[in-house]
């Protein structure tokens, strides 16, 4: 029997562009990592992604891909939760989010616990055509025998679910836990071995907005197939309710060291202020903007910096001081 040759060439690999469940942060065919502290809302951003697959909708709401323009379908999805009830709390969540249930499956582990590797997710995966596997959190799937913070233990797991999610042209969603060494860079967050990020293709954080409780905000730690996707909010309120608020400022190190959101420095609030009030040529008392920039943070010698760069010029009407922006 002839053997077969261990050598490829490039020249016979066939170009294929990579398909996007969300752009650019969770593609299909390959391992998504979304991690975060506890109750930070990694999961209920999972289910509101899973939910907007059963409905034919993308993660925003729109009934169209946004990459292509081409009209959506509902998807099948696997979900797989270690940590929380289907009954008391993962359905009422899908339902709030609106999903159509009847699109969610999940492997029966009354006999015997998941592990990644023991054929059950393939099988699964064959019987529902799902678009999307979730496993929540990773290391419950791990199996017993592996420890996830050795690398030439967790390596063969993350192959296997490279090649899985490839096969099957499905994104794979990992939910995972950050460790708690609080001064280092979110890279290095994620608990277990760094082999699990370095395997995973996008790695998103899920942190709280340290100045607002209820929103929450995810960003790119690591893109490997697109430029890194600008910082995406999202609130959270009663009854389960989700929703997306869109591109917002954000770096992920600085949310992990509890400094929230970053806000714009006074020089930039300054022209902001000065630009909007001003723009149209109108002259506005001084008093009135110094009133404004005090709201937001601005003192007047800022202020008046950026007048002097800016070319405001000062008038004087009776008792009362004005600028005028004359561009």
């Amino acid at each position: 029997m002839e053997a077969k040759s261990c050598i490829y060439n490039m020249a016979k690999i066939q170009e294929t562009e990579t398909e996007w469940l969300w752009y650019p942060y969770i593609p299909y065919g390959k391992v998504t990592i979304i991690q975060g502290d506890p109750g930070e809302g990694k999961t209920t951003l999972a289910l509101n992604i899973a939910a907007a697959l059963t409905k034919g909708e993308n993660v925003t709401g729109g009934k169209t891909d946004p990459l292509t323009g081409q009209e959506l379908y509902p998807v099948p999805v696997l979900f797989q939760t270690a940590e929380d009830g289907l009954a008391d709390t993962i359905k009422p969540r899908l339902v709030a989010a609106g999903a159509d249930c009847g699109y969610i499956s999940g492997v029966d582990e009354s006999v015997y616990p998941l592990t990644i590797t023991d054929g059950r997710l393939d099988e699964a995966l064959r019987l529902t055509n799902a678009r999307l596997i979730i496993l929540d959190p990773l290391q419950a799937y791990l199996g017993a025998d592996v420890d996830m913070h050795r690398a030439n233990e967790i390596r063969p797991v993350m192959s296997y679910l490279s090649n899985m999610a490839e096969q099957f042209g499905c994104a794979i969603i990992l939910i995972g836990h950050m460790n708690k060494n609080t001064g280092a860079k979110a890279a290095y967050r994620g608990l277990g071995s760094i082999d699990l990020t370095a395997a995973a293709r996008s790695v998103l954080l899920v942190a709280r907005d340290k100045r607002d409780t209820d929103r929450r905000i995810v960003m790119h730690i690591k893109s490997s197939l697109a430029r890194e996707g600008k910082p995406v909010a999202f609130r959270l309120g009663d009854n389960n309710s989700f929703t997306y608020e869109g591109e917002c400022e954000a770096d992920p190190d600085s949310i992990l060291l509890g400094m929230g959101s970053p806000q714009p420095k006074q020089t930039e609030l300054s022209r902001q202020l000065l630009m909007a009030e001003l723009g149209s040529g109108e002259a506005k008392s001084v008093k009135s903007l110094i009133a404004k920039a005090a709201e937001i943070g601005v003192t007047y010698d800022i202020m008046k910096k950026i007048k002097d760069e800016l070319h405001i010029i000062s008038e004087r009407h009776g008792n009362t001081w004005f600028w005028k922006w004359e561009q």
